[in-house]
């Protein structure tokens, strides 16, 4: 007999039980939508994102919901909430931070769909409406909606990310939203709180990431060789997270390095400073920050041809200054690309790293240049997310944000008897937890 796991479908209710409908994000990463109720509470919903792969994948229509609670400001979690807010009126909550970060996220989907032609059911009005219906909550600040008692908590993923602790009488709840249980850069990482029903995301079940103080000595190293070299170190990152993580590990293992920044992730990083409480190190972040040359316009950008490293976005190559540097670096082999994130399939990274040529304006284009690629990711691995789990003691574990291949064999990991009941869901299907089971 395996693992008692389940894929739970439509069911009449009965009360006492909680009710899961995931309107995206089951099975499947990013794109996460999910409603939550049970006896004495309004449907509430958890996040409402898309995600943005080639087309972009939507969650379906969410039912009325008068609160969202988001625990994030990246896309696949928060790329949707305009259109709730136009259809439904809802207020969303989160962190300050999350709240402040929210318009330049939505303003940049705006403007990728018009350039793409991707279609969008939300438009500019609809980003101003959700501007002002944030209502913020800091971590460990208790708050009432809807009939459940509330707390947010740190995440670890990114500064201002937020697990989701929901209170009913004698019923807790924890989602995890994304999460790191490591300590990374500019975030500490997450800790495990007891509850009954774990919702937990498990991007990575299938493998570990390599030491991440390895990783990053590796990143230097490979900068610095480069440079003796007379080259420049192109990294593309991401705007929130991932590029900032990266100027404090260049400025904190080689302050001598002539290091650019440009993109989106210099505004953001703008935004992180004025909520220094989300950051682990604000002082030594907003160092490294002052630090790195910020490119502002395109005499900046020419002066940063000749830079050691560029950090810029888009992380995936799918866009941003990376193709404008990258088009004019690509001839000179003593430049170097340096990969720090995942890169989708048909984004531009993924080209490069399966094909060697990537689109530039329009165009498929040999980059005939060194590719390297690090792991820094700011997601817990497989054997974190066990520990997690494990260490929540929950009596049921429902898994979320995981690839359709991978999350049958996670659900394994945890034996032949797991301590609790192990649920796989389903999108637009209910998912319905008897707690007195």
């Amino acid at each position: 007999m395996g693992p008692r796991f389940h894929e739970l479908g439509v069911q009449q209710r009965s009360m006492p039980k909680v009710w899961f409908h995931f309107l995206g994000g089951a099975r499947e990463v990013g794109n996460v939508g999910c409603t939550i109720e049970t006896h004495g509470t309004n449907r509430i919903l958890i996040d409402y994102g898309l995600a943005a792969s080639r087309p972009p994948r939507y969650p379906s229509p969410s039912p009325h919901v008068n609160n969202a609670i988001i625990t994030h400001a990246h896309i696949d979690h928060i790329g949707m909430a305009p259109w709730l807010v136009g259809h439904h009126n809802a207020k969303l909550h989160a962190t300050p931070l999350v709240a402040d970060l929210s318009g330049i996220m939505w303003r940049d989907t705006y403007k990728v769909s018009s350039i793409e032609g991707y279609p969008l059911t939300w438009d500019k009005r609809d980003i101003d409406d959700a501007l002002d219906s944030w209502q913020t909550h800091d971590h460990g600040e208790a708050f009432e909606l809807d009939g459940w008692d509330c707390t947010l908590h740190l995440a670890g993923h990114v500064p201002g990310a937020s697990m989701i602790e929901l209170r009913k009488e004698d019923l807790t709840i924890l989602w995890t939203g994304d999460i790191d249980t490591r300590n990374s850069p500019n975030v500490l990482g997450a800790k495990p709180l007891k509850c009954d029903i774990l919702v937990m995301e498990a991007t990575y079940a299938a493998r570990d990431h390599n030491d991440r103080s390895e990783e990053e000595k590796r990143l230097v190293e490979r900068v610095q060789e480069i440079r003796s070299r007379g080259g420049t170190a192109i990294i593309p990152s991401f705007a929130s997270g991932r590029g900032q993580d990266i100027i404090k590990i260049l400025y904190e293992n080689d302050p001598s390095l002539n290091v650019h920044y440009d993109g989106m992730g210099t505004r953001i990083s703008q935004i992180w400073m004025d909520n220094p409480s989300y950051l682990s190190d604000p002082s030594a972040f907003e160092r490294a920050y002052r630090w790195s040359k910020r490119v502002r316009g395109k005499s900046d950008r020419f002066k940063a041809l000749e830079a050691d490293v560029i950090v810029t976005t888009s992380g995936m190559l799918d866009g941003g200054p990376a193709i404008w540097y990258l088009n004019r670096l690509r001839h000179d082999s003593a430049n170097a690309i340096l990969l720090t994130g995942y890169q989708a399939d048909r984004s531009g990274g993924r080209s490069l790293l399966d094909t060697g040529m990537l689109p530039i304006f329009g165009k498929m284009t040999k980059i005939d240049l060194e590719i390297d690629k690090f792991d820094l990711s700011n997601h817990a691995g497989k054997t974190e997310l066990i520990q997690f789990a494990l260490d929540c003691k929950p009596k049921h574990l429902v898994l979320f944000h995981t690839p359709d291949d991978d999350v049958d064999d996670f659900a394994r990991s945890f034996g032949e008897a797991p301590p609790f009941q192990i649920i796989i869901p389903q999108n637009g299907r209910d998912t319905v937890i008897d707690t007195d089971a």
